[in-house]
């Protein structure tokens, strides 16, 4: 029997779109444990209503991370010149969207830097409500942004404009992970917390384990859990079943894939 979340949500499969911008170890086809773990769990849950963000980085991760370092202060001052944006914008944008689709971008890591740089340029570009008419929703996963940083403030002012909805972030971090907010208000506070990240022993505000430390269990927590399929179910189970970002229809489904995922793990 079809659930009344259903008959209420009749068009849902055009009324929501999800789309992932992975970590800096991130491929088009090579991912780590936690990112095959994500999208094989939400391709399950949404189907077509769920797809990755393509061919926006480097093929070395330490490129990637340098990027993100370079650019979670603040927003670049013209996205439309640059080829990443550029990029991201074109596959959300033909990602079968209707006027009415309920878009949802989540990130993770290095990840949200490109993710937020890329919705401060949708935000901007729908004010006039050109490509959709409802604010989108922004998940920053184990964020490398700033709560201080004017990157950030950008996103919250587009949201107290009605141009973005939910905002996810604090509810996205792992416990000591002290990797989180590493892309401070500066460059410079950037490098240096990522000096202090790799080696520890020689900064007065980060302990260790180092970031550098990818050991399963005496590493560096984001790296650790970058390893886990735990941190997926974390994930969805936050976004789409706590805070229900693709709405009932897609909660209940998601529910149910968790609790048959949970019970696999636990065998």
């Amino acid at each position: 029997m079809e659930s009344e979340s259903y008959h209420a949500e009749s068009n849902y499969k055009f009324k929501y779109k999800v789309l992932f911008f992975a970590g800096g170890e991130t491929r088009d086809n090579k991912f780590n444990i936690f990112t095959a773990s994500f999208i094989r769990l939400m391709k399950k849950i949404m189907e077509d209503d769920f797809d990755f963000i393509r061919g926006i980085y480097f093929k070395s991760a330490m490129m990637n991370v340098i990027w993100a370092l370079n650019h979670a202060q603040k927003p670049v001052a013209e996205p439309e010149k640059i080829k990443i944006y550029l990029t991201a914008l074109a596959q959300i944008l033909e990602s079968g969207l209707s006027n009415e689709t309920q878009l949802v971008i989540i990130s993770s890591s290095s990840g949200s830097v490109v993710a937020a740089q890329t919705a401060c340029y949708l935000a901007k570009i729908n004010r006039d409500r050109t490509y959709f008419s409802r604010p989108f929703h922004l998940v920053l996963g184990s964020s490398m942004i700033s709560t201080h940083s004017e990157l950030y403030k950008q996103l919250k002012r587009h949201q107290s404009e009605g141009n973005i909805g939910v905002i996810l972030q604090d509810e996205m971090k792992d416990e000591h992970d002290t990797a989180y907010g590493v892309g401070g208000k500066t460059k410079m506070e950037a490098y240096r917390n990522a000096l202090g990240l790799m080696f520890p022993f020689l900064s007065a505000r980060f302990k260790g384990p180092s970031f550098l430390n990818t050991h399963p269990l005496k590493g560096h927590i984001h790296r650790k859990r970058s390893q886990t399929v735990q941190k997926a179910i974390d994930y969805i189970n936050i976004i789409l079943i706590k805070n229900s970002l693709a709405g009932e229809h897609y909660r209940e489904i998601a529910q149910k894939t968790l609790e048959n995922k949970s019970s696999e793990l636990s065998l």
